[in-house]
């Protein structure tokens, strides 16, 4: 998961500081590779690990609620960034913005607050608890006797 944030971060910010050369003639194939691996990152990291983390860190009378509202919050994320990205990523110049659409911040900064939430992804995970050969049980101190 720290490697897929950590990549994601790095090819978005490789797509975005140098976004006027990637939109040049003849360097457009280098931007579809660059925003490939981009995806590819985010699968092999953190797509893989948001049905894993779930199952291993909330206790196991709750883990299927609390798995299902975590991964409806997923879905509302994905619908919030999608169409977040959409309107984020129209023209600054209104003759530019496509029909309907209010001007936006443009393609290079929406990269760019990518990138940040990627960054702030990558530093979140150091807050995710680590189940370290434990078991589920162990994990959620379920064994452990109460202490009132």
């Amino acid at each position: 998961q720290l490697m897929g944030f950590f990549m994601m971060t790095a090819f978005m910010v490789g797509l975005a500081v140098p976004y006027d050369y990637w939109t040049g003639q003849g360097h457009q194939a280098g931007f579809v590779v660059m925003y490939a691996l981009t995806f590819f990152f985010a699968n092999f990291g953190p797509n893989a690990t948001t049905f894993i983390v779930p199952a291993e860190i909330y206790p196991a009378r709750l883990r299927a609620t609390c798995h299902g509202i975590s991964a409806a919050s997923g879905k509302v994320g994905a619908i919030i960034g999608s169409f977040g990205f959409l309107y984020l990523a129209q023209s600054p110049d209104p003759a530019k913005t496509a029909h309907g659409y209010k001007p936006g911040i443009g393609v290079r900064c929406s990269l760019l607050v990518l990138a940040g939430c990627s960054l702030m992804g990558f530093m979140l995970t150091f807050l995710v608890p680590e189940p370290k050969g434990k078991s589920l049980e162990e994990m959620s101190r379920e064994t452990e006797p109460d202490h009132c």
